[in-house]
């Protein structure tokens, strides 16, 4: 897929990765605008096409006194007016059919949960909207068999599909990412690479979800050696106190280093 086929990306010809990266959730806009603002001066430095990844609202939580959200739409125009400021896309996951044209109005690519990528309907709503869809993995699924959601995307004639790796289960409370899948799913779509899901240690006892964040550098770099497309990365610069998936975030403080790295990687494979 042409990255330009998407509204306000940059950088599109810089042979490097794009980055969805920003805060797990919306918690409020001076947040949203601050984690925004950090980000797209690191990938304007290095010429990374960045798109700002935050979710409206958080479905699928451990606990029913976990956060979800500060309201559908408060959320959802807080990540137009990120877009506004500073002229780039953004892209939020969906839940329900009916949140896909209300989030489609506010926002650039509408992702699908892994744990309901196999729901048809939601799937094929999101394709009639026309945005870029996103479709993570789901834990439970092999990569082969991603090509089937993608092709329900595409029977929709929308051909603005990509994949997004977020790691396999591995017993019940933690994550691994078998790196063949990366060239496996590119023969259906551009494939991402979530380099912070992979490394969350889900079903704790507590009913929050335990991280590796000390991890993120060693996967993220597998994932560029590997030929990854995109790079998905969940960062906040109070990763303790995110209301959401904050034990695997990155601390928006290191980006900017991890970002360099993962270039002079990218610009290594490119040369063979």
């Amino acid at each position: 897929m042409n990255l330009n086929l998407i509204p306000k990306i940059k950088h599109t010809d810089s042979n490097n990765f794009f980055l969805l990266a920003g805060p797990c959730a919306i918690e409020g806009e001076e947040m949203a605008l601050r984690i925004a603002e950090h980000i797209l001066k690191v990938t304007d430095k290095l010429e990374i096409p960045f798109v700002f990844k935050g979710s409206f609202k958080k479905a699928n939580r451990s606990r029913i006194d976990s956060f979800s959200g500060i309201g559908d739409e408060k959320a959802l125009k807080i990540l137009r007016k990120v877009s506004e400021t500073f002229d780039i896309p953004t892209v939020t996951d969906i839940h329900t059919n009916e949140d896909a044209a209300m989030a489609a109005a506010y926002v650039d690519v509408l992702q699908i949960p892994a744990f309901l990528v196999r729901q048809t309907d939601l799937v094929v709503a999101a394709a009639n909207t026309g945005k870029v869809v996103n479709l993570k993995k789901g834990q439970f699924m092999s990569p082969g068999a991603m090509k089937h959601a993608v092709q329900k995307v595409k029977d929709c004639n929308n051909e603005k599909v990509w994949i997004t790796d977020r790691g396999t289960m591995f017993g019940y409370q933690d994550m691994i990412v078998d790196f063949r899948g990366i060239p496996e799913m590119q023969q259906f779509a551009p494939v991402i690479l979530d380099v912070t899901h992979s490394l969350q240690q889900p079903n704790q006892t507590s009913g929050v979800t335990g991280g590796r964040p000390d991890m993120i550098e060693t996967i993220a770099r597998a994932g560029i050696a590997t030929g990854a497309d995109g790079i998905f990365i969940e960062t906040h610069f109070d990763p303790a106190n995110a209301k959401s998936d904050g034990a695997n975030m990155l601390d928006l403080k290191y980006l900017e280093n991890l970002m360099t790295r993962l270039v002079a990687i990218r610009k290594t494979i490119n040369s063979f």
